[in-house]
This record gives structure tokens, C-alpha cells and sequence, in this order.
């Protein structure tokens, strides 16, 4: 039986939040698991306190910024971002004293764009169906952004190498703690890339029989360009998973590490992450669902055998998702209606 970590195991007070980032549980799968080959284990990164793994990211970058001097007291932090990061980054602000200003792309849930805002961040939206290099995109305008106002920290995260030490110092740490060193495969989405890299850099340097499974959507770039070292535009389209998959090579991302990319489908993805709700209790997002949905298909695809011991990170939870793949209507609306076969069957009934 592997080790389950406890949050505050200890019980003591805290100075504020950002103490809590890290040291995330471990979770055995039961049921969404159960006709698998092998013993799977989820991550509940929703257990930081800004609901996600970006929060590690945010507090060891901005740390190393304040250490180095490159942002100061009272400072401006600027970043593209999903949500995720951008809420961990304003979280930090409002700890901190920062002002954070965010350009996040317009398929981010309404919910997570309030979220920003709540915790006093400036949000700019923007298109998602351009270029990297369009001056429409998040990228362009963050770093217009950076360069309107001086001595601002663009913390870019998908070039920043503290995004792969992050989690190399953390997640990858954690990981081989709480599994006694018997974790055999993990299974992580990609998009920065910081994530998986970190990990796959700890868990290598421990035992490089570990395999790095990474998980990649349908209209991103990175499972050809990790297989043939080629950038093809031909490859990018518009979906709808959040926080997975890319329209550039993010420079955080070490694809020497990564064993094997598996592209999963925006309908499949949304269908595991409810699965996981209703068979496991495991609230998280969409990401999550697609982690799931790749454990599905790797197994399918012959990875795993009885004794492999698989570590899945679910990135966040499923409160960011409320608007996406938990509403019904917005499944429906997309054609993801294989999870319902006719109105009776809803669980929601209005007394008249």
C-alpha cells in the first residue's frame, strides 16, 4: 500500500496561503480504473490553495524573481495564461503586495476570467484561433504589456526554466516520496511543458526506467514535433480543452524526458473528467479528464502490466469548469451527448 500525503499533517498555523502550496495527496483510483491493467494513483493538485499545480510554478518563480532583484517591492507581474497561472499569480499579488496584469486566451470559462478579477487582477482577453506571433495573441500582448511598463517582471512561463525546477524540487519529490520509489509511469498533460519536465527530471535522475507518459489535444503541435523534431503548422486548430497542447515549442518543455505523447479527443477528455466526479468523488477539470482518457488509451495501447504503479496529475478542479464540461447545456451545445440519453434521465427535476 503506497503512502497517502496529508495536507497541514502536522496541524499547525501558517503565516498565509502561499505556505500551503505543495505536498498535494496522493489518491488511490478505484472505479474509473478498475478494467486497466495495473494500480493507478491520482495527484489532486486542486489541493493548493489557489485550486491548482500552477500555484507551484507562481510562488518559486516570483520567489526566485525577489531574490535575484528583478522585481521589486510594489511591482507589476505580467503573464499569459489559461487561468490557472494567472489565478495563482494574482493570488501571490494580493499576498504580496503586486500588481498583476494577465492576458488569457477567450476560451477561458467566464468563471475563471471573475476569479482574476476577484483577486484584483487586470485581465485582457484574447483570441485563441490566431498565431503566436499575431499581435492578437496572448503572447503578443503580454509582452506589449511588458514593454509599456517598465521594470515589470513577464514571468513566461512557457520559456522560463524555474517552470521545470518548480517541479522538479516539488512535484517530482513528492511523487517519489509518497510512492516509496515504486512509481513505474506517470501520466501528465502537457501545454508549458514545466510540469511533466520537472517531474520527469527528478523521477529519471532516480530510477530512468521510469516512463514519462505525456498527454497532448487534437490541433496542438507537440506529440509530432517530440517524434520527428518538426514544427507543423498543418497541425494546429482550434480546440477546446483548456491548459493542454500548443501552437508553439514552449522552451519549457524537455522532450528528451518524455517517453511518449498520447493526443486525446475534447469529447473524451470531457466525458472522463465527469466520470471521475461521479465514480471517484475527484471534483477536478478538464485536464484531469484528459490525464484519465490517456491512462485509457495507453493501456489500450499495451504500457502497463500488473504490477506497474501509475501516477496521473489532475491538474485542477472542476469549480473553473462550471460553464464547460459540468453544464449540460454546454455539452449538448458542442455535440458531447453521448453522457445523456434523454432529458428524463437528468438529474434535475423543477416542481411546478
Amino acid at each position: 500500500m503506497l503512502k497517502q500525503s496529508l495536507k497541514m499533517k502536522d496541524n499547525k498555523i501558517v503565516d498565509n496561503v502561499l505556505d500551503l502550496v505543495g505536498n498535494t495527496p496522493l489518491v488511490r483510483l478505484h472505479k474509473v480504473t478498475e478494467n486497466l491493467t495495473g494500480n493507478f494513483y491520482g495527484k489532486l493538485e486542486s489541493f493548493n490553495p489557489g485550486d491548482s499545480v500552477k500555484d507551484r510554478i507562481a510562488k518559486y518563480i516570483i520567489d526566485k524573481a525577489e531574490e535575484e532583484g528583478i522585481l521589486k517591492p510594489g511591482g507589476t507581474i505580467i503573464e499569459t495564461t489559461s487561468g490557472n497561472t494567472g489565478f495563482s499569480l494574482a493570488m501571490l499579488g494580493a499576498v504580496r503586495g503586486y500588481k498583476v496584469i494577465l492576458a488569457v486566451k477567450d476560451k477561458a470559462t467566464e468563471d475563471k476570467i471573475n476569479m482574476l478579477k476577484a483577486l484584483g487582477a487586470k485581465v485582457y482577453v484574447c483570441p485563441s484561433d490566431v498565431a503566436a506571433d499575431d499581435p492578437r495573441s496572448y503572447y503578443s500582448v503580454a509582452k506589449r504589456l511588458h514593454e509599456e511598463n517598465p521594470g515589470s517582471l513577464y514571468v513566461n512561463q512557457y520559456f522560463n526554466q524555474n517552470n521545470i525546477k518548480a517541479h522538479y524540487f516539488s512535484s517530482g519529490k513528492e511523487i517519489w516520496e509518497q510512492t516509496d520509489g515504486k512509481v513505474t509511469h506517470v501520466i501528465a498533460c502537457a501545454a508549458t511543458g514545466g510540469t511533466i519536465s520537472g517531474i520527469a527530471r527528478y523521477l529519471k535522475e532516480k530510477n530512468p526506467e521510469i516512463q514519462i507518459l505525456g498527454v497532448d489535444a487534437y490541433g496542438s503541435v507537440l506529440k509530432k514535433y517530440h517524434e520527428t523534431g518538426e514544427f507543423d503548422p498543418n497541425e494546429i486548430y482550434s480546440y477546446r480543452i483548456e491548459g493542454l497542447g500548443k501552437n508553439l515549442i514552449p522552451g519549457a518543455t524537455d522532450f528528451e524526458k518524455i517517453d511518449y505523447f498520447m493526443k486525446v479527443t475534447d469529447e473524451n477528455a470531457a466525458y472522463k473528467a465527469r466520470e471521475l466526479a461521479l465514480k471517484e468523488g475527484i471534483f477536478a477539470g478538464y485536464t484531469s479528464g484528459a490525464a484519465l482518457e490517456a491512462a485509457h488509451l495507453y493501456d489500450k495501447a499495451g504500457f502497463f502490466d500488473k504490477d506497474s504503479q501509475v501516477v496521473l496529475i489532475f491538474p485542477d478542479s472542476g469549480s473553473r469548469y462550471m460553464g464547460k464540461m459540468y453544464s449540460d447545456k454546454w455539452m449538448i451545445e458542442q455535440g458531447f451527448t453521448k453522457f445523456i440519453d434523454n432529458e428524463e434521465e437528468r438529474n434535475v427535476e423543477f416542481i411546478k
